[in-house]
């Protein structure tokens, strides 16, 4: 009469499948503070202890037909913790009497074979594999789980969200804390293309508006020049084309950090497209920036 699997472990087993299941098809963790969810343990837990109150009585009736030898075995079998029974079961070699039981009567070339059981290990796990393949191809046929693009669509929704978030909570950026980064370049360089560029022309080499790639400013309200490009770019400059866009609320505080970034760049950062390369001439006075 062969040993059977504590209940407390067949508990075990049924919750971990559970959340295994439950995964696949709700595709978060957000089961877990579900009483559904618990309702579905606690109901499992309850069934595993009636199968394990029935595998007692039949376990007794079995029990009380062996014979005193054999009770004494399964006795002394019993003592054995769980734990120990399954690394027997998988790794412990037959003793030379033990073969000899199992022993299959043909070989060949003098190598005998063993009738032996499949450690129970290896075969829980197939049974899990088996049944873990039938809901994953249920999950994947009737749900979004693991669809590539439903994944991305909702992870770029749950990224945008968090950027709105983020933006929202974040104080608006003003002269007083903005700040130059490299990081601002391509999203500035984006902003003056939309904005920037029908008066400045491509790249700020100049046209309607002054060339803002030499050093020649016709506008020098602050010391610097990245904070410099943010006064004008918020507040415009009265008499001219150049509205004020940050005043306006055309361009946020985070919008004119960008272009600011990207007019430091072009300036301090790559050569200035000369008269003779398509630039506008100098207008303004020659700046003096202080260092950023």
């Amino acid at each position: 009469m062969k040993q059977r699997t504590p209940v407390i472990v067949n508990i075990l087993i049924i919750i971990g499948l559970l959340i295994v299941f439950y995964y696949l098809f709700v595709q978060s963790y957000a089961f877990l503070g579900s009483p559904y969810f618990w309702g579905t343990v606690v109901i499992a837990g309850i069934l595993a202890y009636i199968h394990s109150a029935i595998g007692d009585l039949i376990e007794n009736n079995k029990f009380k037909k062996l014979s005193p030898e054999e009770k004494a075995a399964y006795l002394a079998e019993k003592k054995v913790p769980f734990l120990k029974r399954m690394y027997d079961a998988a790794f412990k070699k037959q003793s030379e009497t033990e073969e000899k039981d199992i022993l299959i009567d043909h070989g060949f070339d003098g190598i005998m074979e063993l009738d032996n059981q499949l450690p129970k290990w290896w075969v829980g796990l197939f049974y899990f594999g088996t049944a873990f393949c039938i809901v994953y191809i249920a999950a994947f046929s009737f749900t979004d789980f693991a669809h590539p693009l439903s994944e991305y669509d909702k992870e770029y929704k749950e990224q945008l969200a968090s950027i709105d978030k983020y933006m929202k909570e974040q104080p608006p950026v003003t002269i007083e804390s903005a700040k130059y980064s490299a990081d601002n370049i391509a999203a500035g360089e984006e902003i003056f293309k939309t904005t920037c560029i029908s008066c400045h022309s491509e790249g700020g080499r100049g046209g309607i508006g002054p060339n803002l790639t030499d050093n020649y400013w016709h506008n020098q309200p602050e010391k610097t020049l990245f904070k410099n490009v943010f006064h004008v770019v918020e507040n415009g400059v009265a008499g001219t084309a150049m509205q004020a866009w940050g005043k306006n609320g055309v361009l946020t505080g985070a919008d004119i950090q960008n272009v600011a970034a990207y007019v430091y760049h072009i300036n301090q950062e790559q050569k200035p497209i000369t008269p003779a390369q398509g630039g506008a001439p100098p207008y303004g006075e020659e700046a003096h920036w202080e260092k950023e």
